[in-house]
């Protein structure tokens, strides 16, 4: 708890460098103290110092104070640095972990990635009931390959346009070719819950339409949407399981008759996980148990209201409403959608905003004739195989300039070779996909490369947040290990000890300059 407080004092939040009016005159790698023999630029000073709410650089006492207040601190880095404290494993772990999450929220679009997660939760509102029937494509399809599998969705489609059942036609279709068919009934479709490609068509479409075959990493999908329902949220209840009808309706009167619920679950329920737990459940939403058990859950309005047996395969339950929780908030999904769709297909979607602004900024051009030439080459080969690589690594027209570079066909297709990463099956789409991962190397390459230059806050902050662990160990190790009626004095007889120990330079000139150019 010490070390959290003293980081959240000496890191403040915000992780922008404003420089203070003026700054611009003084040269910025003025020297404004030696301490211990290492010399404290200007820069660093004015930082920290404008992150101080107490300090006011144009006030000359308060700089005076904060002047003694730097000077101590360094000191006690300087005492941290000679015991070798900045040598451990786990002082360069915990900066290295910083470092590459500094440098991760560089190398990103807050606002953007927000966006992306609202738009899938603006979704989340509303819950579809469709129906869908699915013409299974190989794992790995190459674009000749899709032809026949859409010729038989389509004669699906013109089917069910003619006027035949969707459930029929699929039946028939599943029970035909179990192996490259399928047909589900799907009661309640929530944001996440499938591929995207499916999703986003699903979302689009009216109650009672029948969309065009869909392609997604499985196939093709014919969709019929039966109903746009609102997203009840989420529910609590208890229950309490029998494998028989005659079971359940003793549990029901005794509990109607005042009996423990929970003592009901212990005794009678075969559900052993939630029986231990009074029959509680957590909270779950729709969708996520079997139908019956959730209609009827869904169904009680009154905390402590009790349904009739309900019947599912897994036997007979008495349920038992605890709360209705509503609809989750934002903030509520806002941790695990991100999480999930940045590691997904998804992560286009959520990066979009950041590779587009860096596609702008480092000057991208694309050239749709040399892509179309290896996309060309998906009709005949898999991009990841060696004989889609033979064909491309001579092929040099530019396909894209980027960072001042052109870049040919030929580089492109010896990345897919080194990186083949995709979620996806049908060639095109992989190629899509390892493509626009290469802009994305390319760029983020850059801007680590240009990240201190572009940001020169960025170091001042790995200084500030390395100084801070030595800070936190030493004083540990010096005063916060001894009782807390004895700090003050120890703090005090330590950094007069310091203050002997190792010699310290102030230019107070600097110093005084600072303060005067604060007050312009």
């Amino acid at each position: 708890m010490v070390k959290e407080g003293l980081m959240k004092k000496l890191l403040v939040l915000s992780l922008v460098f404003a420089c203070m009016t003026g700054n611009a005159q003084i040269p910025a790698d003025s020297v404004v103290m030696t301490v211990a023999g290492k010399q404290i630029p200007l820069d660093e000073f004015i930082f920290i110092a404008q992150k101080n709410s107490e300090v006011n650089l144009s006030d000359r006492k308060s700089v005076d104070a904060y002047v003694e207040l730097f000077k101590n601190f360094k000191l006690k880095v300087a005492e941290a640095e000679d015991l070798g404290l900045d040598k451990t494993k786990a002082f360069k772990d915990e900066l290295d972990g910083y470092r590459a999450q500094l440098t991760s929220s560089y190398l990103s679009d807050k606002d953007g990635e927000e966006a992306a997660v609202r738009a899938v939760y603006d979704r989340y509102g509303e819950v579809l009931e469709l129906s869908h029937i699915l013409f299974r494509l190989p794992q790995r399809t190459l674009s000749k390959d899709t032809v026949p599998v859409y010729r038989k969705a389509i004669e699906a489609y013109k089917r069910i346009q003619a006027g035949e059942d969707f459930a029929a036609v699929g039946e028939e279709l599943k029970d035909a070719d179990k192996e490259n068919v399928g047909y589900e009934y799907v009661h309640s479709l929530l944001p996440m819950q499938t591929v995207k490609a499916f999703e986003n068509v699903a979302y689009s479409m009216p109650v009672g339409s029948v969309s065009l075959p869909v392609r997604t990493t499985m196939g093709f999908h014919i969709i019929k949407i039966h109903s746009r329902k609102r997203n009840p949220g989420l529910v609590r209840v208890a229950h309490v399981l029998t494998d028989s009808l005659a079971r359940a309706e003793e549990v029901y009167r005794k509990a109607k008759d005042g009996a423990d619920f929970a003592g009901l679950a212990k005794e009678y329920s075969s559900d052993a996980g939630s029986a231990k737990r009074g029959g509680e459940l957590p909270a779950f939403g729709v969708g996520e148990m079997v139908e019956p058990f959730e209609a009827a859950a869904f169904a009680l309005d009154t905390p402590g209201e009790l349904s009739r047996p309900v019947k599912t395969r897994f036997g007979y339950h008495v349920i038992k409403l605890i709360e209705k929780k509503g609809l989750p908030s934002f903030d509520d999904k806002k941790k695990g959608w991100s999480r999930q769709m940045a590691q997904g297909e998804r992560n286009f979607e959520y990066y979009g905003a950041f590779d587009e602004r860096m596609k702008k900024e480092y000057g991208y051009r694309f050239y749709p004739e040399a892509y179309a030439e290896l996309q060309a080459l998906c009709n005949d080969y898999f991009p990841s195989d060696p004989a889609f690589y033979e064909k491309a690594k001579e092929m040099d027209k530019t396909l894209f300039h980027l960072n001042g570079t052109d870049f040919p066909q030929s580089e492109f297709a010896y990345y897919i070779q080194r990186c083949p990463f995709s979620t996806k099956s049908y060639a095109g789409d992989f190629m899509q996909e390892v493509y626009d991962l290469f802009i994305r190397d390319i760029v983020t390459t850059a801007e680590r490369k240009n990240l201190t230059a572009k940001h020169p806050e960025f170091e001042l902050l790995m200084q500030e947040y390395r100084d801070g662990i030595l800070l936190f160990d030493i004083s540990n190790k010096e005063v916060w290990n001894k009782p807390m009626d004895q700090q003050a004095q120890a703090e005090a007889e330590w950094i007069e000890q310091l203050n002997r120990k190792y010699p310290v330079t102030i230019n107070r000139k600097l110093v005084k300059k600072v303060s005067k150019m604060a007050k312009k």
